[in-house]
């Protein structure tokens, strides 16, 4: 069984683990997504090893699971434009897509465009969700790792994982729209339907194939 002390260092990723093949846009290549992953695995390295200093859970072991899937997310968001000249992170607060091609828009900010690319990280390995039905690319980043209700069930400590990394250009078409009545207060959601989750993983970017779900 992982100690705790293991499993505060995430597991490495996978040399052979990637796709030379797949298809991305706007200049970024599967280098640059694989230096922006290692950057997240030693962020996270780093930080959990001083909460375990602390005697504090890790990080994926005390926020809520949406919230730590949100950082993962947003690291990707952050650190892909440092390596990819042809992206940028949208300056607009809530814009969509995260990443934008630099220079297309004033101050490269846009409250909505068609081009760029959505980025989310996921605990889930298809049925990812998004606010609507959007035709754009869409990259999500599928991992394994503890959560905040692990403990109260006896789940044993484990490292981040990886599991699969996977991309494509989606239209309304691939999405179920999931609305609300007037009388819910659920978020309104869609979710990526079977021709979408098949578009992306045909052109997966990245999977841990020994331990990847399916």
């Amino acid at each position: 069984m992982t100690s705790e002390a293991e499993a505060c260092v995430p597991a490495p990723l996978v040399p052979d683990g990637f796709n030379p093949k797949c298809l991305l846009p706007y200049g970024l290549t599967v280098e640059y997504v694989r230096q922006a992953m290692g950057e997240f695995l030693e962020f996270l390295d780093f930080i959990n090893q001083q909460l375990y200093t602390k005697n504090l859970p890790r990080l994926e072991s005390f926020l809520m699971p949406a919230n730590f899937s949100s950082i993962v997310g947003e690291f990707m968001n952050l650190t892909i434009p440092n390596y990819c000249p042809g992206l940028v992170r949208n300056q607009y607060h809530n814009g969509h897509p995260d990443l934008i091609p630099a220079g297309m828009f004033p101050n490269n900010s846009t409250q909505y465009a068609h081009e760029g690319i959505e980025i989310k990280g996921s605990r889930h390995s298809s049925g990812w969700q998004g606010h609507n039905p959007e035709a754009v690319w869409l990259m999500v980043y599928n991992f394994d790792s503890n959560t905040s209700r692990d403990s109260g069930l006896g789940i044993p400590p484990k490292p981040f994982r990886f599991l699969g990394v996977y991309a494509a250009k989606l239209e309304e078409s691939d999405w179920n729209f999931s609305g609300r009545s007037e009388s819910s207060r659920r978020t309104i959601t869609a979710s990526v339907n079977r021709s979408g989750v098949g578009k992306m993983r045909d052109n997966w970017i990245y999977e841990d194939l020994p331990h990847k779900e399916g």
